[in-house]
């Protein structure tokens, strides 16, 4: 068995470029979304939950106290357009565009240009708690000290090897 298999931490991909977090701290690709967490520009103590869904292109945005975003009336807020640019930056053109089924040039702006010109009249769920309490918990995450020692709330994935 090889050291990373006796970690308590998952290989993680590099990011296609390196991008800054203060803008986009959080952005993933889960759930049938591309989903993540923006900064206000106005308000230090807010932010924004932003999500796309995979295929029909349906949005949501809200802050973290569940208001509805006064951008997201109709079309994608600079909070969604600011997410799938960093979406594309972690992730990569290409696998961003096949993950949410678009058919588009892979750039961050083609991308969301087709989104918007395809499809996105209506508002999707709002799964703001959801992608909320995912944030928080990669910030946890954070605060811990490197270690190999296993973490109970990683147990859950499958013995590498069988026992007999």
């Amino acid at each position: 068995m090889s050291d990373w298999e006796k970690a308590s931490t998952a290989r993680v991909l590099p990011p296609a470029r390196p991008r800054k977090l203060a803008k986009v701290p959080f952005v993933e690709l889960a759930d049938g979304r591309l989903q993540g967490v923006v900064s206000s520009g106005s308000d230090i103590g807010r932010v924004y939950v932003s999500s796309v869904e995979v295929g029909g292109y349906a949005f949501a945005c809200s802050t973290n106290n569940n208001r509805p975003c006064g951008g997201a009336r109709g079309s994608f807020c600079n909070h969604i357009l600011a997410m799938v640019g960093e979406a594309v930056l972690q992730y990569g053109p290409e696998r961003v565009a096949r993950y949410l089924r678009v058919e588009a040039e892979p750039t961050g702006h083609a991308i969301a240009a087709e989104m918007m010109r395809t499809g996105p009249a209506q508002a999707g769920t709002n799964a703001a708690a959801t992608v909320f309490s995912q944030f928080l918990r990669h910030l946890a995450y954070l605060e811990l000290a490197p270690t190999t020692v296993p973490l109970p709330e990683m147990q859950w994935f499958p013995p590498t090897r069988a026992v007999l």
